[in-house]
């Protein structure tokens, strides 16, 4: 049974759900239309790959393929079709876009979903906050498209007609906590967990003896900073410290930031753009401290996809973002669930 305690299959639920299904299919090909009207190639970008993604806290979803012979080779469902769409930036495509689904694990609530729809794009040549421009022009036609004037959400509105806001991830910690953030992060990008927990003690939020930097980042974004996030107007989250975007680059004007944003309406998370790393040697050394932090976190870790290293050696420079298309879709239809807005959603599994 769903949330609302009715099959989603159910005549009475679908005949409830069907207007925001057929406005999701409206606005998905308005969105295809804008590409398409600015010379982006759609790639259909692989589910199985070698590796699902070197992110610490993301979990996927594990398979195997077994041969003619019937030799078993682990595969993983990918949690986003990065790794996919950058070796065809280093084929040799320049701007590129995917409507993918994905797959995450451990992942399920009103703005969560085991498996979802990213709406990914790349332009090479092109300075990150050229993204911002696009995020802002796809706010705008979702909106227009299903006929709205504001986006609600749990009591905040924000107006997808706008200019959005721009705040630095230092700035909104300093606004909304307290904290001086870059205090705490070396211009080598090492980071002062110490530092950071007597920070965090003294903004009245939890620190437990185990917390890393990481985890009291997290803390202080999710308990103060979100939930001001894109109230009025959409938000640009923007220059993450380097240690929180494993595959940014660092911005050129200082080296304890990346060239990473997060787009935010109504204090929802919608996107999370890059200027793409490209050295392979960094990014490999990035990826094996995040998988050494899953294995003690979680007990597992995923392999580093080696032909994605090779490819980032050819590959150019570029800007990527992934947006979370569902989120958004349930923005647009005056939903609360991203199931509200997912045409067949995942079985209900055990907590």
């Amino acid at each position: 049974m769903t949330a609302q305690g009715i099959d989603w299959w159910s005549p009475e639920r679908h005949a409830d759900r069907r207007p925001a299904l057929l406005m999701r299919n409206r606005i998905l090909s308005a969105f295809r239309d804008w590409f398409s009207a600015r010379d982006f190639v759609e790639a259909d970008a692989a589910c199985l790959q070698v590796s699902p993604g070197n992110e610490a806290h993301l979990s996927a979803f594990a398979t195997e393929a077994i041969g003619a012979s019937g030799t078993r080779t682990p595969l993983f469902l990918h949690t986003s079709p990065e790794f996919a769409c950058k070796k065809l930036l280093a084929a040799g495509e320049t701007r590129l876009f995917s409507v993918a689904r994905v797959f995450r694990n451990r992942e399920r609530g009103p703005l969560h979903h085991p498996e979802f729809t990213m709406v990914e794009w790349y332009r090479v040549g092109a300075p990150y906050r050229v993204l911002m421009e696009d995020c802002a022009d796809l706010l705008k036609l979702a909106a227009e498209t299903a006929g709205l004037r504001r986006f609600t959400y749990r009591g905040r509105e924000a107006d997808p007609f706008a200019q959005p806001e721009q705040l630095t991830l230092a700035e909104a910690f300093d606004r909304f906590a307290g904290i001086d953030l870059l205090a705490t992060v070396a211009r080598s990008g090492e980071t002062d967990r110490d530092g950071l927990a007597v920070a965090v003690t003294g903004a009245d939020l939890r620190v437990a003896a185990d917390d890393t930097w990481a985890d009291l980042v997290s803390r202080v974004l999710v308990a103060r900073i979100e939930p001001h996030l894109g109230v009025g107007r959409p938000t640009f989250l923007c220059e993450y410290p380097v240690s929180e975007a494993a595959l940014a680059r660092p911005a050129p004007h200082d080296p304890r930031v990346a060239e990473r944003f997060e787009l935010y309406a109504c204090g929802v998370e919608l996107a999370n753009a890059f200027g793409e790393l490209t050295d392979p040697v960094e990014q490999r050394r990035r990826f094996e401290a995040e998988m050494a932090e899953k294995l003690r976190v979680y007990g597992e870790a995923y392999p580093i996809d080696d032909e994605f290293l090779a490819a980032l050696a050819v590959m150019p420079e570029a800007s990527g973002i992934a947006l979370g298309f569902d989120r958004l879709a349930m923005l647009a239809c005056g939903r609360t669930r991203v199931e509200d807005v997912i045409w067949t959603p995942v079985a209900e599994t055990a907590p």
